[in-house]
C-alpha cells in the first residue's frame, strides 16, 4: 500500500472506528455452525458501515513461527520476500514463490469507497520495503528445508498470482492477461520475452485482482479465476462483464469462454484427484453481518451459476441489488462446502502424498488469510477437510495458526498453499513474507 499522510490514516480509523461500533451485531452464531453442507445462515443485517476489526501487523520474531497440530513440525523454508500470495511446484522440485502487490485502484466514487480500500489495503499486507511483482524459485536439493539457491526467476510482472506448466510451456496469470514462457527443466531464470495467451478482466477498476490458474488434467486447457469489480456491484453492472466467473481457456489458440459463474472471487483452483473434478474456494460478499455471508470451497460444474450477485448460498436473496432477477435467483446452486464468514480463503490444494500423517491423505488444505470486517476474527489459520470418495467428509480441522498473537495483531496471514515433491506443506505468508514448510514430525518429538 502506498504511504498515506498521517492526518488521513487518523482520519480513516477514526471513521471506521466510529461507524464500526455504531453497527455492530448482537448476532450470536457461533462460527463452527458455519462449517460443513448446511452451515446456518442467520438474519441479514445491513449497515450504513460495516464493523472493521483490524489486526495490526506485526510480523514474525526471530524465535517465532505458526503453530502446527500434533503429529507435525513447521520451519520457515524462505523469508524477507515481498508479499509471497501463491506457490507452484516444478517437476523437479523446485518451487516457485509468486510475489505479487496489488495493482493501483482507480479513484473511489463514494467516501465510504475511500474508507474501505485504505482500510483493507492496510490491514492486506505487511511491509512494503522492497522489489515484488515477481517469481522467485526456491531449490532445495537435498531436502532438508533450507533452499541452496533462491533467485529471481521471473521479473516485471503485472500483479501475478496463478502459475501452470504444460510441457515446456510455463503460463503466468497476472491481473490483466495469461502469459506464456518458454521453459526447460532446470531453469533458474527466465528472460524470454512472454508471448500474451488470452487478456484477462483488469482495470481501470480491479478490485478482486488475484487470477488462479490452473491446467487442465490432459493439459488441453487452463482454468482462470477472475474476481468481480466490487463487493455487490457498487461500481455498476457493466463493471462486472465477464467477472466473478471461472474462464475456460483453450491453451492452442488462447479461445475462452464462461466455464461457471456466480462466483465472486474464486481462487485456489486445483483437481479433486479421485473425481478428477474441478474445485474451488470462494470469498462471498460483505455488509450482511458478521456471519454472513459464509465462504466455501465447492466443486465447479460446467455451466452452472452460484448465485453473485442476485443470492447467496443458492438461493437466499440479496436484497441490496438492483433490478433483482429472480430468473438468475432460480438458477443459483449452492456450494458444496462451508468455511464460515469472512475467512477469506485464498488457497487450496489436495493432498495425496506420504511425507504427513495418513489422516491427511486425500482431503484438502485451505490457507484462509482471515477476516477484517466482524467484531471477533475468523480465519488466520490453514485447516484440513477430510475428503472421501471425491467429496468432503467430515468437519474441517485446524493445522496450522497462531498467525494472530495473544493481543490479535497479525504476525502473517496464510494466502497459498501447496505440497513440494517430499511430500510437505508449503504456505506463502504474503504478511509475514515468509514461506512456510510443514512436515511429520520427528519420532519422540
Amino acid at each position: 500500500m502506498k504511504r498515506l499522510d498521517s492526518k488521513w490514516v487518523a482520519l480513516v480509523l477514526l471513521g471506521s472506528t466510529v461507524l464500526g461500533v455504531a453497527g455492530c451485531s448482537n448476532d450470536n452464531t457461533d462460527p463452527n455452525e458455519q462449517i460443513g453442507p448446511n452451515p446456518k445462515l442467520p438474519e441479514i443485517n445491513q449497515y450504513l458501515f460495516p464493523p472493521m476489526h483490524l489486526a495490526s501487523v506485526v510480523g514474525w520474531k526471530n524465535d517465532e513461527t505458526p503453530t502446527v497440530a500434533q503429529g507435525l513440525r513447521i520451519q520457515a523454508l524462505a523469508n524477507g520476500l515481498q508479499h509471497p500470495r501463491s506457490l507452484y511446484v516444478l517437476p523437479n522440485g523446485d518451487i516457485l514463490v509468486v510475489e505479487s502487490k496489488a495493482p493501483p485502484e482507480a479513484s473511489a466514487k463514494r467516501p465510504k469507497d475511500l474508507v474501505m480500500a485504505l482500510i483493507e489495503g492496510w490491514v492486506t499486507s505487511g511491509g512494503d520495503t522492497g522489489p515484488s511483482n515477481r517469481i522467485t524459485l526456491l531449490r532445495d536439493a537435498n531436502g532438508d528445508g533450507k533452499p541452496d539457491y533462491q533467485g529471481v526467476f521471473l521479473d516485471q510482472l503485472n500483479s501475478p498470482f496463478g502459475v501452470a506448466l504444460v510441457g515446456n510451456d510455463l503460463y503466468v496469470a497476472n491481473t490483466d492477461a495469461i502469459v506464456r514462457y518458454p521453459y526447460n527443466q532446470g531453469d533458474t531464470k527466465i528472460t524470454a520475452p512472454g508471448k500474451v495467451l488470452t487478456e484477462l478482466p483488469g482495470g481501470p477498476i480491479d478490485h478482486h485482482w488475484t487470477k488462479s490458474l490452473v491446467a487442465s488434467p490432459d493439459g488441453s486447457l487452463l482454468y482462470v479465476g477472475v474476481g468481480s469489480n466490487s463487493n455487490i456491484t457498487e461500481n455498476g453492472i457493466q463493471a462486472e462483464k465477464d467477472r466473478a466467473a471461472i474462464w475456460e481457456v483453450d491453451r492452442a489458440t488462447g479461445r475462452s469462454r464462461i466455464f461457471a459463474s456466480g462466483l465472486r472471487n474464486p481462487n485456489g483452483l486445483s483437481f479433486e484427484p479421485q473425481s478428477k473434478a474441478l474445485w474451488t474456494v470462494v470469498n462471498e460478499r460483505d455488509e450482511l453481518g458478521p456471519n454472513l455471508v459464509p465462504d466455501y470451497m465447492t466443486s465447479v460444474k460446467d455451466g452452472a451459476f452460484y448465485g453473485w450477485p442476485y443470492s447467496y448460498y443458492g438461493q437466499h436473496v440479496d436484497p441490496r441489488v438492483m433490478p433483482q432477477r429472480p430468473d438468475m435467483v432460480a438458477k443459483a446452486i449452492p456450494p458444496d462446502y462451508a468455511l464460515s464468514s469472512h475467512v477469506a480463503p485464498l488457497g487450496l490444494a489436495f493432498y495425496t502424498a506420504g511425507n504427513l500423517p495418513p489422516s491427511y491423505r486425500g482431503g484438502a488444505f485451505v490457507g484462509e488469510h482471515g477476516s477484517w470486517d466482524r467484531d471477533r476474527f475468523n480465519g488466520y489459520k490453514v485447516v484440513f477437510v477430510p475428503f472421501s470418495g471425491g467429496r468432503p467428509n467430515g468437519k474441517a480441522q485446524d493445522v496450522v495458526s497462531g498467525f494472530l498473537n495473544a493481543k490479535g495483531e497479525a504476525r502473517g496471514r496464510p494466502v497459498g498453499v501447496a505440497v513440494d515433491k517430499s511430500g510437505a506443506l508449503l504456505i506463502a505468508d504474503d504478511v509475514g513474507n515468509t514461506v512456510w514448510r510443514v512436515t511429520a514430525a520427528a519420532p519422540g518429538s
